[in-house]
């Protein structure tokens, strides 16, 4: 399996000829390694409906013919654009060709009335990824490996919006994912945080593996 990251939060998972699109914020992105015309998808994730994660949702669905998975206020969104879309909530659990989705709470704005942030555990023909979104530590955090075990994390670590450093390597040490990934560092001055930092730190304090991802780049996993 393919994991592809984009720079900030954005990131696909692929599998041969399957893959899914996770906040495809393209335009805009300062890290400028992929255009929205150019990416092929089936499936496209969104954890809220802030600019930076919703993205180029609506012409990379509609050109894609991609089902767009979200909470019911940001599918909406996606609806009126002309996506198909699958609804799904905070705890709520969908099976999709390629395994399934567990969404579970973030605590952050959602970018749209009435809804909620979300993060998500992702099951990938066999591998499991938790996508923490844009949110706070909270100690939750370490009962999501009740629901099976986690092969890789994604926190955020860029602080101002969503967790600094120091509360990412906190929440990986709750989460105990075989891998931690740091995503969203970097797009902007506000969030100019070391990704190189937090894996040194996860491995000296809390004996953890951390790897470092560049935007434009692809990793087996």
């Amino acid at each position: 399996m393919e994991f592809m990251y984009y720079g900030h939060s954005c990131f696909a998972l692929k599998q041969e000829e399957t893959a899914l699109l996770v906040d495809p914020f393209f335009t805009g992105n300062t890290w400028d390694v992929a255009e929205a015309e150019d990416i092929t998808c089936q499936y496209i994730f969104v954890s809220h409906g802030h600019d930076d994660h919703y993205g180029d949702s609506d012409s990379i669905g509609v050109r894609n013919n991609a089902l767009f998975i979200s909470t019911p206020e940001v599918a909406r969104k996606a609806a009126e654009a002309g996506l198909e879309t699958r609804v799904m909530h905070l705890g709520g659990k969908g099976d999709f060709p390629f395994g399934t989705i567990r969404m579970v709470q973030a605590f952050h704005g959602s970018g749209v009335p009435g809804g909620h942030a979300a993060g998500a555990l992702i099951t990938f023909f066999g591998k499991t990824v938790y996508y923490a979104g844009d949110t706070a530590f909270f100690s939750d955090m370490g009962l999501l490996s009740r629901f099976g075990k986690i092969d890789y994390a994604l926190l955020p670590i860029g602080d101002t919006y969503t967790m600094g450093i120091d509360d990412a390597l906190l929440a990986a040490s709750y989460i105990k994912a075989d891998v931690t990934v740091p995503v969203h560092y970097k797009t902007w001055p506000a969030i100019d945080a070391e990704p190189q930092e937090f894996v040194r730190r996860l491995a000296d304090e809390y004996g953890r593996r951390g790897l470092v991802i560049e935007p434009g780049t692809s990793v087996e996993l």
